[in-house]
């Protein structure tokens, strides 16, 4: 068994395999032991049953033979003859291989073994049970003193101890033991033997038939349900391992767009300050000069003067504009994902002179307002950097959809630059990685000497509908 488990790892198998094993040996021990204790009991009550009827029919035809044994201590010869004559002919001879006649001390009245007569032998078990009153018959157990001849006879035999009852009185006064010729009994209890067996063995069968079809279907129920227990945990665990990474990224994200707005507003500060301000504070202090506020100053010279603050606020103001076109977005919130790109290409097409080339998919997705920006933001900045550093050589656009997935994908066939040279404090790169992946989705930027290529994509199943 220990060598068994080695070879098996046991906790590997199933509760209905382990079942199988542990109540397959368990009904194997018991059937045996089942089985013979009801052959035991069997054998026992056919054993029984024939001795009593084959002692009822030799009494029957022996007593009216025999004197009165309470006051006759020996047999007659006319006795004797009488019972030779009984049983060496007819059904008592064929069936009985031997026959004594026992007094209550032990001593043989009669036997069909002449030599026997008038021996007094130790009383047996058998003839003590019969001495109590009680028949006593025991089949293939020949154990007793005197009874060589019917040992070493090969036969099966028949062992029946009788009482002889006093009719008036019911004393045993005698015992019958005779030997019985059992080739009959002897087929009839091996097949109750085989009968009994087979009916022990087919009852139990059947009932681990039943239990083991019961335990495998449970077995199967646990098992399935212990697959779908460990599916969804595995599920759980990666929900929790997704949302962990997720909540780290988004903490990330809120901290760079922090820091981003902050350098965002920095920008625009010194790009108000160094452009319109300038402008602006220039031409007030060429209002205030002398040339405006002394009236002797010609009127040519002033005219001349006032021209150049116009041209000065002029210039302010076409500065403040350029800044807030960059600002400000166009009305997007109502257009779908093909009039986005458009707009964003139409747009820069008209301001650099340049041409993109564009290639989009057949169906355009509905889109979230948030998703809308990040698109238009995104390409306004891809198509800025290919024009400012690869001179919007070889521009295009191409936009796919899977079905989950939306990807855009600006390039151009510029010299590329180097990333390591991108400065911390840069925003356009920089900020479009952090307004994508704060969706949820993915950024890249490969370049070359043989152009630069970037690339985002929105997941929409993972975003809030539009």
């Amino acid at each position: 068994m220990q060598a068994f488990f080695k070879e098996y790892d046991w906790n590997a198998l199933s509760l209905a395999q382990q079942f199988v094993l542990v109540g397959g040996l368990v009904s194997l021990v018991a059937t045996i032991i089942v089985g013979a204790f009801v052959t035991s009991l069997i054998e026992d009550a056919v054993t029984r049953n024939s001795g009593a009827a084959t002692a009822l029919y030799v009494d029957s035809v022996i007593a009216p033979l025999l004197p009165d044994m309470q006051n006759s201590a020996a047999l007659s010869d006319s006795v004797k003859q009488a019972l030779d004559e009984t049983l060496g002919q007819g059904a008592l001879g064929k069936r009985l291989m031997s026959f004594k006649l026992w007094r209550p001390d032990g001593t043989i009245l009669y036997s069909n073994h002449k030599e026997q007569i008038g021996r007094k032998l130790p009383i047996s078990d058998g003839i003590r049970a019969a001495l109590n009153g009680k028949m006593v018959a025991e089949y293939e157990n020949i154990d007793d003193v005197g009874s060589e001849s019917e040992r070493e006879s090969g036969l099966p035999l028949l062992e029946v101890y009788n009482p002889v009852l006093q009719p008036w009185s019911g004393e045993v006064v005698a015992i019958l033991e005779f030997y019985e010729i059992a080739t009959d009994f002897q087929q009839s209890l091996n097949h109750a033997r085989l009968q009994s067996w087979i009916a022990v063995v087919a009852f139990t069968m059947t009932f681990f038939a039943i239990l083991s079809a019961l335990v495998f279907r449970g077995s199967r129920m646990i098992d399935s349900q212990r697959e779908a227990l460990n599916k969804r945990i595995q599920e759980l665990s990666e929900l929790l391992t997704q949302n962990g990474e997720l909540s780290a990224k988004l903490q990330r994200a809120s901290q760079r767009t922090t820091a981003l707005n902050e350098r965002y507003l920095r920008r625009l500060g010194a790009e108000l300050h160094d452009g319109p301000a300038q402008l602006v504070a220039l031409a007030a202090l060429k209002v205030d000069s002398e040339i405006i506020s002394n009236p002797r100053t010609s009127r040519k010279i002033r005219d001349g003067e006032i021209t150049s603050i116009k041209s000065s606020l002029d210039d302010a103001m076409q500065e403040i504009r350029t800044i807030c076109s960059g600002l400000v977005l166009p009305q997007i919130e109502g257009a779908d994902l093909r009039e986005i790109i458009e707009r964003a290409l139409k747009a820069h097409m008209q301001r650099t002179g340049t041409s993109v080339r564009l290639s989009m998919s057949p169906t355009s997705p509905p889109l979230p307002l948030s998703a809308k920006i990040c698109v238009f933001r995104f390409l306004q900045e891809a198509f800025n950097n290919g024009f400012r550093h690869g001179g919007g050589l070889g521009q295009y656009v191409v936009q796919t959809f899977d079905g989950h997935n939306v990807s855009i994908t600006v390039g151009d066939s510029g010299p590329g630059f180097d990333p390591a040279q991108i400065k911390p404090s840069s925003l356009g790169l920089s900020g479009l990685r952090e307004r994508v992946e704060s969706l949820g989705g993915h950024f890249d930027l490969k370049t070359s000497n043989r152009g630069t290529v970037l690339r985002m994509s929105l997941n929409l199943h993972e975003m809030e509908p539009a």
